[in-house]
């Protein structure tokens, strides 16, 4: 079966008629890619970029020497695309690769593959953005006579492998036609109690507030443990109008934290990433990459995020914990090229950030169920001071994680939302 053809965005970092190594590369790419039956969107500098990009569907961005300022580089800051790179000549931009190179650093972290028509080139982007750099056309250049066609099937090989890493949109068609006539409950995915180490919020506290909130289920994430989770879900199961997610937040021994979703034991911290989610596929569970891109917690880098990209069941798209926008947004953009089931949690250290972030979809029984009702969720956002919260943490925990926590006395659910009387069963929304 012949594939499908591709739409494809080739971006040019000089204006429409410029001459350079880079745009004569380009333009002979587009061409052959074009004779092969590819839809090819030509964008130069001085186009409308982000007009263009939004207003067409497309599998990828290829850009070519995406510094700024160019179309390429604007394109790279509006893609919700796959993006391809291709890097040409083989010399230093000093504002790119001294002055700018952060926010350089942030924009490069938006490509998927990285290639380049030099090997010296690649000697000199490793040395300041460190990354895979495939070698095109044999290393000749851009020159008479690089051979276009078997360039065009370099190109073609990696586009379709980058495709074939997205998620599959259509799920589990089954368990979605089995939960869509079940009421709809509202769940937040990322909390800690005292059985965290930087969290003094008793379990009893934390399931009360969940309740007087009107949560439907929610997922405990302790840091590297279980043992308060699985506390909460016999609680919760006694209290019967609550659902507990056993849930660990574990930090690997290089690649920053996961969270494994509907765990039955404690995954050790230190292990590899790979292994942590080995022991998560062991226990049945779901993958879910917390603040993904959030540089104040700690993360995947973008490299180890892409080497993983297959095994992420949920990507956290909204932590009102995070910082700076930019870190939530950079999440959505991943989550949406690669067909990532989109997730949001508080994140909550203490009572009172408990159900700021929530999301509401149909009832659910075991992981499967879970995932599929999460691909259309709703997720909403309610206002929490991110400082006042986060003093409450410093309060309750000494502002050292690994200090002993205080003893917050005559802990109590927080009262927010309408409170039930004893024995009063969770109203659920209609659909």
């Amino acid at each position: 079966m012949t594939p499908a053809p591709l739409s494809i965005a080739q971006v040019f970092p000089v204006r429409r008629g410029g001459a350079g190594e880079a745009a004569r590369f380009a333009g002979a790419v587009s061409d052959e890619l074009e004779r092969r039956g590819h839809e090819v969107l030509r964008i130069s500098t001085g186009d409308p970029v982000k007009r263009m990009l939004k207003g067409r569907e497309l599998d990828l961005v290829h850009v070519h020497d995406p510094f700024a300022p160019s179309a390429a580089s604007a394109a790279l800051r509006h893609s919700f695309s796959l993006n391809v790179a291709t890097f040409h000549e083989p010399r230093e931009r000093v504002l790119a690769t001294q002055v700018a190179r952060p926010l350089v650093e942030i924009f490069f972290g938006r490509i998927d593959a990285r290639t380049v028509t030099r090997p010296q080139t690649a000697e000199l982007l490793e040395r300041y953005f460190p990354a895979g750099y495939e070698v095109l056309g044999g290393g000749a250049g851009d020159g008479a006579d690089a051979k276009w066609p078997a360039v065009a099937d370099e190109l073609e090989a990696i586009y379709r492998g980058l495709l074939a890493r997205r998620h599959p949109e259509e799920g589990d068609p089954e368990a979605r036609e089995r939960i869509s006539r079940r009421p709809l409950i509202e769940v937040d995915l990322h909390m800690h109690t005292d059985h965290s180490g930087d969290c003094a919020t008793p379990v009893d506290v934390l399931i009360q507030t969940a309740r007087d909130r009107g949560l439907g289920a929610i997922a405990i994430t302790d840091h590297n443990e279980v043992s308060g989770a699985l506390e909460a879900r016999k609680l919760a199961e006694e209290l019967g109008d609550i659902k507990v997610i056993v849930a660990e937040e574990v930090k690997t021994a290089e690649q920053g934290e996961v969270i494994g979703l509907f765990l039955e034991e404690r995954i050790p911290k230190g292990l590899t990433m790979a292994e942590t989610i080995a022991e998560i596929r062991r226990q049945g569970g779901l993958v879910y990459v917390p603040h993904p891109f959030d540089r104040f917690h700690s993360v995947p880098d973008y490299e180890h995020l892409l080497d993983i990209v297959e095994e992420i069941d949920l990507l956290e798209v909204f932590n009102p914990r995070v910082a700076l926008t930019s870190f939530n947004e950079e999440a959505v953009r991943f989550a949406t090229k690669y067909r990532i089931v989109p997730a949001a949690g508080s994140d909550s250290h203490v009572a009172q950030g408990l159900g700021s972030v929530r999301q509401r979809i149909h009832d659910f029984d075991g992981p499967t169920e879970f995932l599929e009702a999460m691909r259309d969720a709703d997720i909403t956002r309610k206002h929490k001071n991110l400082v006042y919260v986060q003093t409450l943490k410093f309060l309750q925990t000494t502002g050292r994680p690994k200090a002993p926590k205080r003893r917050v006395p005559d802990a109590k659910p927080v009262r927010g939302g309408r409170p039930r009387r004893p024995g009063q069963r969770r109203r659920t929304s209609k659909s």
